[in-house]
């Protein structure tokens, strides 16, 4: 029987173990920390659970919704609140038709209501400038800015590539986040069609699923899986080394050295590239930008004021609006029936995420300050109308690096690179990209060995 060591006990480890057994493989699968999940987790907080990392899927694709039938596990679609923008003028409806935050249609109200009648004339000359025919624009910021204007780029792009991704959109490739954007452009003519062509041709139904319960259930249901395939999974165990040693990988933690056929290298992004260090060439991996910082601080909320949703499921913040510290606020109780239905009347959950903890200062209370400071300004109520039950603060490292320009080509020549090497097989976020569904199908690939 092949035996398969899988390093990493994140989203991306777990389904590879589960797909290298489901092979037929003998799995061994090892974390560095004492739990599993990555950046999947939650927490328990005045006795509901609350997801604290990834709480939704992309409903696309069919490799992460085989997964969850397999496992069991029923996807629930958001509320269909909305959400909301927050821009220096004012906090308006988020436009319902676009793609990354480009709209399909820059003259409808909730366009202009945004961003104001003259850009919307902008943005709707799009359609009269000549197509893009030489070649393809990377530069997802520079595309935008030409085609549609400065402002549709500011606050209709910015915020929403900025809190998805944690990118710039003037850093932020345009293959990577849309690959069919540019061919679509060229067939269409203008990119507002683009768009309109992309949403027409994507999958009837809500954009994400969750789960009842969390994501945390996924986690827990694949440990469950991984239990009865026979999988050996050991947390604590960080590995310090993987290396050829004549017809086998060897993988070196602090406690022992295991030995199998195969290895798949599952772990976080600089994990990963300093155990690739040695068996892969330098060019690609030297210099690799950081992954970017991100604090969740989850609040539950006593907050009747909230019961009619004033700013749907959450609200993206622009540039240039000093007033609060948040990139983003998500009304979970308000996007999530099931939560919602766990908690007493007149109680919320909300999360809020900030870019870094600058700020925050040196106690925990002042990071729950500034957090119902903040909620209470996106969800336009008076702060004395948040009377807090329980909080958490959780911090995260997003491995949004894909999204970079020219981060796609240096991934290509790494994984180019890893097919030299018999047996090695490699994913993961920093790899695969941000959101859980395209870690679902990269891992179920490594962990197959295709």
């Amino acid at each position: 029987m092949t035996s398969v060591l899988v390093v990493g006990g994140g989203i991306a480890g777990l389904v590879a173990a589960r797909s290298a057994a489901l092979a037929g493989a003998d799995v061994v699968l090892l974390e560095g920390a004492e739990r599993l999940g990555g950046a999947v987790a939650g927490i328990e907080l005045a006795g509901v659970p609350v997801d604290t990392g990834a709480e939704s899927l992309a409903a696309r694709g069919g490799t992460a919704l085989a997964l969850l039938s397999a496992l069991g596990l029923t996807p629930v679609p958001p509320a269909p609140s909305g959400a909301w923008l927050q821009n220096a003028r004012g906090a308006y409806p988020l436009p319902a038709a676009g793609v990354l935050g480009i709209p399909a249609f820059p003259l409808a109200a909730d366009v202009r209501a945004v961003i104001g009648t003259r850009a919307a004339m902008r943005a709707w000359a799009d359609r009269l400038l000549p197509e893009l025919t030489v070649g393809r624009e990377r530069n997802l910021g520079a595309l935008v800015r030409r085609r549609m204007g400065a402002r549709v780029l500011e606050e209709l792009v910015a915020p929403v590539v900025g809190n998805v991704y944690a990118v710039n959109p003037d850093e932020a490739d345009v293959e990577s986040l849309v690959p069919l954007l540019n061919g679509e452009l060229t067939r269409t003519g203008s990119l507002s069609s683009a768009v309109l062509a992309l949403r027409a041709a994507a999958p009837a139904g809500s954009a994400v699923v969750g789960l009842p319960g969390g994501m945390v259930t996924l986690v827990a249901a694949l440990e469950r899986e991984l239990g009865r395939f026979g999988v050996g999974t050991r947390t604590g165990s960080p590995v310090t080394a993987v290396e050829r040693v004549g017809e086998k990988w060897r993988v070196q933690t602090a406690a022992e050295a295991l030995e199998a056929d195969r290895v798949v290298v599952a772990s976080d992004g600089a994990s990963a590239r300093a155990l690739l260090a040695p068996l892969l060439p330098a060019a690609p991996l030297a210099g690799w930008p950081e992954p970017h910082g991100t604090t969740v601080v989850s609040l539950v909320l006593d907050a009747p004021s909230l019961d009619s949703f004033p700013r749907g499921s959450g609200v993206l913040v622009a540039r240039g609006v000093d007033s609060v510290a948040a990139r983003a606020l998500t009304h979970s109780s308000a996007k999530w029936p099931w939560l919602a239905a766990l908690l007493p009347p007149g109680r919320h959950v909300v999360r809020l995420s900030y870019r870094t903890v600058a700020g925050f200062g040196s106690r925990p209370i002042d990071a729950g300050d500034l957090a119902l400071s903040d909620a209470a300004r996106l969800l336009d109520v008076r702060r004395t109308e948040l009377n807090l039950v329980d909080w958490a603060i959780t911090e995260w490292r997003q491995e949004s690096q894909r999204a970079l320009l020219g981060v796609r080509a240096r991934i290509e020549a790494v994984r180019a690179a890893a097919l030299g090497l018999e047996g090695l097989d490699l994913t993961g976020a920093w790899l695969a990209g941000t959101g859980l569904a395209s870690v679902i199908a990269d891992a179920d690939r490594a962990g197959r060995g295709d």
